[in-house]
This record gives structure tokens, C-alpha cells and sequence, in this order.
């Protein structure tokens, strides 16, 4: 594979971003193919934000996320209605609710992780070597292309 340069065309480096889009999103579609949760994705995606994050107000959640606050809303209503999430009052200002993940929904997390990372285990596994080191270097590229922007005060968003 030949290394992307700022000399290239931009022909070329709008060919490879579509090759990569179409990569990752074929990848996702897979791994939601491997997802037992009955969970939609964003419904994951938030309650792995608040394992990850929480307790966290749905204002804070929305925003972790990158959605709207009714979009949130909806998703930890659904959540909460499975028994993955519950809202407790803020110990400090009980006029505030955060979320929080129940035992349930941890367990469910890891069952998703667990199911999703094997499948990815068994892939890479019929890959050779050298496929595998280029693979864990394009990891540490994407992880650098998805860390967030920092603000104009230096800050992480």
C-alpha cells in the first residue's frame, strides 16, 4: 500500500478517504451483525458513554455523544424501560438526574464486546504477520484521525 503524501493529487486523496469510509462503515455493519443486545446503536453508544463517563446528566450525555437532546432522551428512556440504565438524583443538586448503567447493562456490554471481539480475533487471525503489524499501525493512525479537535483555547472538545 502506498503512503498518502500532501504532494499527492487531491483526486488521490479523495479516492483513498472513499475507500476508508467504505472499509470502516462495511466493518461497523459487520460488527452490528455480531450484536445480540436488541439495542440500536445509539442506544449502545450511549450506554457505553455512560459506563465509560458516568453518571452523567442527559444534557452532558448529548453532548458526549454528539446528538440532540431529544435523540438522547429517547435513547435512555428505551434503556431505563430495559432495566440497562437508571436515573439517580445529582448529590449535590437533587433537582438534577444523572444516568447511570445497572448491573444489566454492564453485563450486556461485555456480552457485545466479548461477541464483537471474537469475531475480529478469528478475522485477524487468518491474516499473516506483516498484515497484522500494518493493520496495528493504521489502528494508532485512527485513533489520532478520531481524537477529538482541540479548541481554540487548547483544550480537547
Amino acid at each position: 500500500m502506498q503512503s498518502m503524501t500532501t504532494t499527492e493529487p487531491l483526486d488521490a486523496t479523495t479516492d483513498f478517504a472513499d475507500r476508508l469510509r467504505l472499509a470502516v462503515t462495511r466493518l461497523a455493519r459487520q460488527l452490528r451483525r455480531h450484536s445480540d443486545t436488541g439495542a440500536s446503536p445509539t442506544q449502545i453508544s450511549a450506554l457505553a458513554t455512560i459506563e465509560r463517563r458516568g453518571p452523567l446528566t442527559l444534557g452532558e450525555l448529548a453532548d458526549c455523544e454528539g446528538v440532540k437532546p431529544p435523540t438522547i432522551t429517547a435513547a435512555v428512556n428505551r434503556l431505563e424501560q430495559q432495566g440497562l440504565v437508571e436515573r439517580q438524583p445529582d448529590p449535590e443538586d437533587g433537582r438534577i438526574a444523572r444516568v447511570v448503567v445497572t448491573r444489566e447493562g454492564r453485563k450486556l456490554l461485555a456480552r457485545n464486546r466479548s461477541r464483537k471481539t471474537a469475531f475480529l480475533a478469528q478475522r485477524l487471525a487468518a491474516l499473516d504477520d506483516d498484515e497484522r503489524a500494518h493493520l496495528a499501525s493504521a489502528v494508532d493512525v485512527l485513533e489520532r484521525i478520531l481524537a477529538p479537535e482541540p479548541e481554540p483555547d487548547g483544550r480537547a472538545r
